[in-house]
């Protein structure tokens, strides 16, 4: 019997006796004419599907220990039991529209969604429900079927609510409904708990209290209405680290912040007092993982912090927040890849080896941010992606029903902010902030489904905002009614504190003293610091090792080791069959080091890699077509053309030392790019790069460059050394597929934040990867951003000889071999980058022009940081020059010029002209039509070799 027949033979398990053979007959009678039963009948055998057929079937079921169903009393009564399954089933899927999870709602709305006669259904039509109908674990003391309704409706609609309806798999919505149902997902809190529980709601709303009160009218984007946030924390980082987690990353943005800062990371109240007091005791000599000491710094609420902490009988464990500038929810993929880098094992060849266990992300996101921006749904749909899945991450919606001063109808279209992620199928649990027990339920409900079936997790925690946006606002000016309940609405420590005194948990008055208590600690610990004052100007400037730039590292590679790379990059598996194409491409590099071979781009940055690897550096690679280049010219995962079996050579070949992963991302740039930058800083000795399929593309991520890749180092000390790889030259593909946008990134160079290159030759990229990877676990790594080429993969032009990798180094200026040897005649320098130099070059040498003693050609292979040096030194050999040309093919306000002119210009000799040949000024960045591309690039080369009468 199949699953699917036998599922639907277990589901005949529900009638027996004679009243198996009166529900065959009506089925029977259905199979011939679906309308001769009443509707709910037609529903009923729409789910069972077709009967037992065997006899040895129908005597197993007639014997069988089931809930009888009395068939025989009647199509009536059946039409009851059918009801009664919908009722029971509609509480599991619509009870949460009708649950107590509003804090300030008066009364609760959409109860008559699971009315009895709604469902045309009695008391006493319920009483003869069996209760293994409508609840298949039911608890003990339920003895019928009203009792299992009123049970549903009571677990259903208080003030946990849940929303398991469109998980798909079958064994996890069971399980989840299980859980709920039987009530194993409750915690069984001790007096001690409790009492613990209300301690720690009285220090997080003290604190806010006492910040409210001191430092009047200073924004802190406090959390009060959400403050049970961090007692969940407390739970989330508890429970993890008992199960051996060793990394527990948050990611959230700035509402509560200080108080997850303060309690949640330990971060002493005395530091919190004395940001603000503009006091803070500034060290830019060292730097933290997560780095909070970066020398231009940040405003206090955007910082991050860790935390090491040790359970009794567990593991040490790091707690980590993220530092996160106001870009809201574009940190989220940035912890998801802090968790991925901190579970992996990269020490040894093949792919790194994932520990879920190891770590855990939870992701704090706000009720307006998480359906209006769109890095929450591209960081959602990376959960169970093979390249980027972290085991299952706890989302939190911190949601207090406003977005600034935004209403939730004006910030979303769905009823609920956590609508979203219901097309990942991510069980959704909404619970109200007030409960401060329903919301240690919902995280451990939260973390078991999480080790049990390694997926994300959502809780919407509803609350509500005591006060505006920031501290200086008054809400009541755009909420008026909602802010007048609001004043008058007790807090959560105090309705958990009257909860423990009516209960007699504690002694009445117990509440009050410990927030009396708290407030006196506080004051204590501010009159510290207000009493210690100091007023020294901190001062704004780089370290040394920033300062100081890139160090010197060998990256040339000795031709034996570059030989046996190649070999053993081809050696492939007996049973393995390439593709034809692929095949031959590939087997003609073992002769690339022969007299007269030639090396290309791809094979250039493979024999890069795998030195890479050779030197015990791992490597991980993304991008949306990374496996086999956009422009098919990598191929470092192979496809078997009869079995589509996949084999990569970077991962198996004999002189690994370390891991090789690279990935096809899913059509996301921010999310990837965010994901991989997060991965690079929790795994520094990683060499991390992400590709853009075409460089103009990398816009999609524009929030990553700008916040975090950019200016991280400065802000708060973050150390990267993520390497971008940005396709970028004008073929005539049009506006969308020729721009890198370099000069977006030059505009943002400064401090030695970053290598911009614009590398032309393979051995020039593979030195630079070498050097990269030499640099990771320095203080002066900075990320990389390499303009790759498209056109030139192929090109003759753009290929290297085997000298050229064993000897030398990466050369920020790369002069044109065979020029300005007659330093006297030479009267024009072209300084150029990129591809156009390369087509300048062709054209020189397709040319019957054969006298060019008047020129000389320099291709500035680094942009920034620019190479002044070089540079004026290559000007100063040539004591007749006239004039410096900058030739570009981007448009005059985009590409390098803007960034280069006042660079060039500083060090152009006196009486030397410098001038820019190349397009006008744009709006777009190319031309769309082949032909207007190629009237525009002939003109640039052409006027760019003419020379001055």
């Amino acid at each position: 019997m199949s699953s699917k027949e036998n599922k639907s033979a277990e589901s005949w398990k529900r009638f027996h006796g004679p009243n198996l053979g009166v529900a065959i007959e009506l089925y029977e009678e259905y199979t011939k004419d679906p309308y001769a039963v009443d509707e709910d009948l037609r529903e009923l055998f729409d789910t069972l599907g077709p009967p037992p057929t065997s006899d040895d079937e129908k005597e197993r079921f007639s014997a069988a220990e089931v809930p009888v169903v009395n068939v025989s009393a009647g199509t009536d009564m059946m039409k009851k039991v059918v009801s009664a399954v919908n009722l029971a089933d509609t509480i599991r899927t619509k009870g949460h529209l009708a649950a107590d999870v509003h804090p300030i709602l008066k009364e609760r709305t959409n109860g008559d969604l699971i009315t009895l006669s709604r469902f045309d259904l009695t008391e006493e039509d319920l009483r003869q429900v069996p209760v293994e109908m409508l609840i298949p674990e039911a608890p003990e003391h339920i003895k019928n079927g009203f009792e299992a309704i009123e049970y549903l409706k009571q677990v259903y609609t208080q003030s946990a609510a849940f929303e398991f309806g469109h998980v798909q798999d079958e064994e996890e919505r069971k399980w989840l409904y299980k859980m709920v149902e039987s009530g194993m997902y409750l915690p069984n809190l001790s007096k001690t708990a409790r009492v613990n529980l209300l301690k720690r709601l009285t220090a997080v709303e003290g604190f806010e209290k006492f910040i409210h009160r001191t430092f009047v009218g200073q924004k802190r984007f406090s959390i009060e209405g959400l403050d049970t946030l961090v007692p969940m924390l407390d739970e989330a980082v508890r429970e993890s680290v008992h199960e051996g987690t060793e990394n527990i990353m948050i990611g959230m943005a700035h509402r509560g912040r200080l108080n997850v800062l303060t309690h949640t990371l330990g971060k002493p109240y005395r530091m919190i007092f004395s940001e603000f007091l503009h006091a803070p005791k500034k060290d830019t000599s060292s730097e933290s993982s997560t780095g909070i000491n970066g020398w231009t710094g940040d405003v206090k609420y955007h910082l991050g912090a860790d935390r090491q902490i040790k359970e009794e009988n567990t593991v040490e464990a790091t707690v980590t927040l993220a530092n996160n500038p106001s870009h809201l929810e574009f940190v989220s993929p940035i912890v998801e890849g802090y968790a991925r880098a901190a579970q992996e094992v990269r020490t040894s060849k093949g792919d790194p080896e994932q520990e879920i266990l190891k770590a855990y992300s939870v992701l704090i996101h706000g009720d307006a941010a998480f359906p209006g921006q769109g890095i929450v749904t591209e960081t959602l749909n990376l959960s169970r992606l093979t390249g980027y899945q972290v085991g299952g991450s706890l989302h939190i919606i911190a949601n207090n029903n406003i977005g600034f001063t935004t209403e939730t109808y004006d910030s979303r279209s769905t009823t609920y902010a956590s609508d979203p992620a219901k097309g990942f199928e991510i069980p959704i649990l909404h619970v109200n902030a007030d409960d401060a027990e329903a919301c240690m339920a919902a995280i451990h409900l939260a973390f078991q489904y999480r080790k049990r079936f390694k997926k994300d997790f959502l809780i919407d925690l509803i609350g509500y905002r005591r006060l505006g946006h920031n501290e200086t606002d008054d809400p009541s000016m755009t909420q008026p009614e909602t802010y007048t309940i609001i004043k008058k609405h007790p807090t959560a420590r105090k309705i958990y504190a009257d909860f423990l005194e009516s209960s007699g948990v504690v002694e009445k008055g117990f509440g009050d003293q410990l927030d009396k208590e708290i407030l006196e600690h506080l004051r204590s610990e501010y009159d510290q610091v207000a009493e210690n004052k100091a007023h020294n100007s901190i001062e704004i400037s780089q370290p040394d090792f920033i300062v100081n730039g890139l160090p010197k590292v060998k990256t040339a590679v000795e031709l034996d080791n570059l030989t046996k790379y190649n070999e053993e990059l081809l050696e492939w598996p007996s049973d393995f069959k390439a593709h034809d194409k692929i095949g031959k491409i590939l087997q003609r590099r073992l002769s690339s080091f022969d007299e007269g071979g030639k090396v290309d781009w791809a094979h250039g940055e493979v024999l890069a890699f795998a030195s890479i690897l050779a030197d015990g550096t791992p490597i991980r690679l993304s991008g949306q077509d990374s496996e086999r280049g956009t422009f098919v010219q990598r191929h470092l995962v192979l496809h078997d053309k009869d079995s589509d079996k996949l084999y990569t050579p970077l991962k198996e070949f004999k002189s690994a030392d370390a891991s090789f992963a690279v990935y096809n991302s899913p059509l996301s740039e921010a999310a990837v790019v965010g994901f991989e930058y997060g991965y690079n800083v929790q795994s520094p000795e990683t060499l991390v790069l992400w590709e853009a399929q075409f460089g103009d593309f990398a816009n999609g991520a524009q929030v990553m460059f700008d916040q975090w890749i950019s200016a991280g180092r400065a802000k708060w000390g973050q150390k990267s050394g993520l390497v971008i790889l940005l396709p970028h030259g004008h073929e005539g593909q049009g506006p969308e597929h020729s721009s890198g946008r370099v000069e977006r990134f030059l505009v943002l160079g400064a401090e030695n934040n970053w290598t911009i290159a614009n590398c032309t030759t393979p051995a020039q990229y593979f030195h630079i990867l070498r050097r990269q990877a030499a640099i990771l676990k320095k203080d002066s790594v900075r990320p990389l951003i390499i303009m790759t080429p498209k056109s030139l993969l192929r090109n003759p032009y753009a290929t290297s000889v085997a000298d050229e990798f064993t000897e030398g180094e990466f050369l920020p200026v790369l002069e044109q071999k065979g020029l300005g040897t007659k330093v006297t005649k030479v009267e024009r320098i072209i300084l150029c980058s990129g591809k156009i130099s390369i087509d300048i070059t062709e054209k020189m040498e397709k040319s019957e022009e054969k006298d060019w003693d008047w020129l000389h050609i320099a291709r500035v292979e680094e942009l920034y940081p620019f190479p002044k040096r070089p540079i004026r030194e290559l000007f100063a050999r040539f004591k007749n020059l006239k004039e410096v040309i900058w030739v570009q093919e981007e448009p005059k306000n985009m590409g390098a010029w803007p960034f280069m002119e006042s660079r060039i210009r500083d060090i152009t000799p006196d009486k030397v002209n410098l001038s820019y040949i190349g397009r006008t000024f744009r709006s777009s960045p190319a031309e769309g039509s082949p032909i207007a591309h190629r009237t525009e690039q002939e003109r640039i080369i052409t006027e760019s070799l003419t020379r001055k009468n």
